[in-house]
């Protein structure tokens, strides 16, 4: 089968998936990695990518594309989320890897991200019956779908990520209860505006903040993918994380075992949108998914050219 390469431009990092499908229809993985580029990065203040910030990203989709046609890709696919449907000068960085790498970058709009995002669970996990919630939530927006069995019932993507409560909430360091507080107060609002209600069977959650948090529940000193992958994480294993990352230093978090050092100002932001989304959902646990954007994206088109 022909390998297909995705490069997924997400506001706090760049996901890399090389895969093919395997005779039984499923994809098969050859490399799947990321790089916490920060392209959302003072964003919210500026509307603006930063030089800074373009120049880091740049560089980390370059050297993925070299390591696609490196490993044979017939097809490298870029796309770009949250942080380049907002900017104002999306355009120049478009401009910029495609000199740089000769990638076509697509800035693809929210519900199509839900839609690869439920196409990659599909993918990856056996879901039990009943209503089912999705979500994915990144440094710059949260994306959710809800549905039943294969078919969906809406599905819509919230402006809002870890990024942005980090940067408006979490100044002080380490942070006080009435930060954290506050966050999940304005989390817990915009959430409500939004349409995040209701009781799920089951709550699936994907994205870097659920598996960098399932790797430090699991205490993983290396990454696995395959421990992570249908795993859950209850309500209480959310509420110590954060009390565990509130109260240390963005420096003492990065001594955490499981989570990556540069995500460590940015877990508790993500960790606050996890414990709101679980309290809004009437659920005590979620299951972790592996899988995200790139997987579903890899899956449609793989599929397609069967």
């Amino acid at each position: 089968m022909s390998k297909k390469a995705i490069i997924d431009v997400g506001s706090n990092s760049i996901k890399f998936f090389l895969g093919d499908l395997a005779a039984d229809g499923t994809l098969q993985t050859v490399i799947d990695e990321n790089d916490i580029a920060r392209l959302g990065e003072g964003l919210r203040e500026t509307g603006l990518i930063s030089d800074e910030a373009k120049q880091r990203n740049n560089e980390a989709i370059a050297r993925f594309a070299e390591k696609a046609r490196a490993n044979g890709a017939e097809e490298i696919v870029c796309v770009g989320t949250m942080a380049l449907r907002n900017a104002k000068n999306t355009d120049d960085f478009i401009k910029l890897v495609k000199e740089t790498s000769n990638v076509d970058l697509t800035v693809i709009p929210g519900d199509e991200e839900a839609r690869l995002s439920y196409l990659a669970v599909l993918s990856g996990l056996t879901l039990q019956n009943g209503k089912l919630a999705i979500f994915d939530t990144g440094g710059g927006s949260t994306e959710f779908i809800f549905g039943e069995g294969k078919a969906v019932d809406k599905r819509f993507s919230v402006d809002l990520g870890a990024i942005r409560i980090t940067e408006k909430h979490f100044k002080a360091d380490p942070v006080s209860k009435a930060d954290v507080d506050a966050a999940i107060a304005e989390i817990d609002g915009i959430f409500k505006e939004s349409g995040v209600d209701g009781t799920v069977a089951q709550l699936v959650g994907m994205g870097g903040t659920v598996t960098s948090m399932g790797a430090v529940k699991h205490k993983m000193v290396s990454y696995d993918p395959d421990v992570i992958q249908g795993s859950t994480l209850t309500l209480a294993d959310v509420e110590e994380q954060i009390e565990a990352y509130s109260s240390r230093t963005i420096e003492a978090r990065k001594e955490i075992t499981g989570l990556q050092p540069k995500r460590a100002d940015v877990i508790l932001a993500g960790a606050c949108i996890l414990k709101v989304i679980m309290s809004r959902l009437g659920v005590n646990a979620l299951t972790i998914s592996d899988r995200g954007l790139r997987h579903g994206m890899a899956f449609d088109m793989l599929q397609k050219n069967k």
